[in-house]
């Protein structure tokens, strides 16, 4: 199923299309943004490359649905970061993640582009959202506890689970 725009009160998120790897290649640059998720600033290429990737919208073995949007300011339309979500077991759960690009941080765009992701999940049916955080990334806590995630005693790969279940 393809994405859809949402948007919030500041804020759009527009479906990600391979084109956005122009604007985006600058978004994410800067050493700064991987302390805690790891890796470097992709080249453009590279961004290229991964962009068409995650347009086709879902794993090759069609257990995963992939949605990916950029997270546009309303005011201007000047892409920030990115939001996604991976739905998987028959629609139940998704994991969800957030990059905003350090020069537009500690302005709340995170929190709300998140919180309207999650608002989406829950209207398509996801019970289970879930999240992978640095234990040290207060910032990115922050997010998801604002999205309605809490923080699990489970830890994968020196990231601790966040989660949130909808009510039955």
């Amino acid at each position: 199923m393809a994405s859809t725009r949402l948007t919030s009160d500041r804020l759009r998120l527009d479906p990600l299309a391979p084109g956005d790897a122009d604007e985006m290649v600058e978004v994410l640059a800067g050493d700064d943004l991987y302390t805690f998720i790891g890796g470097s600033a992709p080249t453009l290429p590279q961004l290229r490359a991964q962009y068409a990737r995650q347009v086709a919208g879902g794993s090759p073995d069609g257990l995963q649905e992939w949605h990916n949007w950029i997270i546009r300011r309303q005011a201007d339309g000047r892409a920030v970061g990115y939001v996604q979500a991976t739905i998987m077991d028959d629609g139940r759960r998704a994991e969800i993640a957030w990059v905003v690009g350090s020069l537009w941080q500690g302005q709340g765009y995170a929190s709300e582009a998140a919180q309207a992701m999650v608002a989406w999940l829950g209207s398509r049916g996801v019970v289970r959202v879930q999240a992978h955080i640095h234990p040290d990334h207060a910032a990115s806590a922050a997010v998801a506890h604002r999205a309605g995630l809490a923080p699990t005693s489970h830890f994968d790969d020196g990231e601790q689970l966040w989660q949130h279940d909808a009510p039955p």
